[in-house]
């Protein structure tokens, strides 16, 4: 041995980040990646006007479409009038195409009536908006409807059926052909010179071709009595549906008969002939698809 000492090695230990950073910094980023997704989700915003918004309420208010939420109320304010409500919404982007002209919103609240039950989700949730969607040009601002319409995405046969007092007959209204129902009351409103009522009707575009030139319509709502001394009363039901939303019926009476255009007008009678209620026409009825 030389007695000269021997050199010792340098040993750096190196400072490991601490794991205290990483959390917050996963937690940002998370963060980010989420509120990044929710704005590539944004679809247009678009402001709709009510006569009425109880009960919507911002950020918890759905908009939907065929039973899919599209959007959410973003905000609520009256009009610069105060004559309407003015509900602001935010709509997603994969439903940026409803946002068109001719598009419809209604405010779906819970509603009990005889044979007609709507709405009873939104009990516990609040009320809620549904859409159909428009055709027309991209449009920002729409005038909401007071009530559901009727029959608007089903393809049919559209008639005004023109009646002197209209009893019981309202939207949702059935219409029936031999009993069965082919088609629905849309709405109900005055005619052109208000001295009759205009019922406009929608037959179901498989039933069509059973209203032709010549057919006759009558209102079977309520009870009809009919009494003789000899007879006794007769009381005839068409049925409890009938008494309490209204009821139509018809009768065509050939198949040879034109067919009609839409918008056809009818008019509408109390009840029926015997004559009506003996046609037999035989109209082909398409397969249901």
């Amino acid at each position: 041995m030389t007695g000269e000492e021997l050199p010792k090695a340098r040993v750096r230990r190196r400072r490991l980040p601490s794991v205290a950073w990483l959390v917050p910094l996963i937690a940002a980023l998370v963060a980010g990646y989420l509120a990044w997704d929710r704005l590539r989700e944004r679809g247009p915003e678009i402001v709709i006007s009510f006569s009425d918004g109880a009960g919507l309420r911002v950020g918890l208010s759905p908009i939907k479409y065929r039973g899919v939420v599209v959007g959410e109320v973003t905000g609520i304010a009256l009009s610069e009038d105060q004559k309407a409500v003015l509900v602001h919404a935010r709509l997603q982007r994969s439903a940026a195409g409803i946002a068109r002209d001719g598009a419809r919103f209604w405010i779906v609240r819970p509603q009990v009536g005889f044979g007609n039950v709507t709405g009873l989700n939104t009990v516990l949730t609040g009320p809620e908006i549904h859409a159909l969607p428009g055709e027309g040009d991209r449009q920002r601002k729409f005038a909401g409807l007071d009530s559901a319409p009727v029959g608007l995405e089903k393809e049919g046969l559209t008639l005004i059926l023109r009646a002197e007092r209209p009893r019981s007959i309202r939207p949702n209204t059935p219409v029936h052909y031999r009993g069965v129902e082919v088609g629905v009351v849309q709405k109900v409103d005055l005619g052109p010179s208000s001295t009759s009522a205009d019922v406009h009707v929608l037959i179901f575009e498989r039933y069509a071709g059973l209203v032709r030139q010549g057919s006759a319509f009558w209102n079977t709502s309520g009870v009809n009595v009919k009494g003789g001394l000899l007879k006794g009363i007769e009381v005839e039901i068409e049925s409890l549906r009938a008494i309490a939303t209204g009821g139509i019926e018809f009768a065509t009476p050939s198949e040879k008969s034109p067919k009609i255009k839409p918008g056809a007008v009818f008019f509408l009678h109390d009840g029926p002939k015997d004559e009506w209620l003996a046609w037999l026409p035989r109209i082909p009825v398409p397969e249901e698809k």
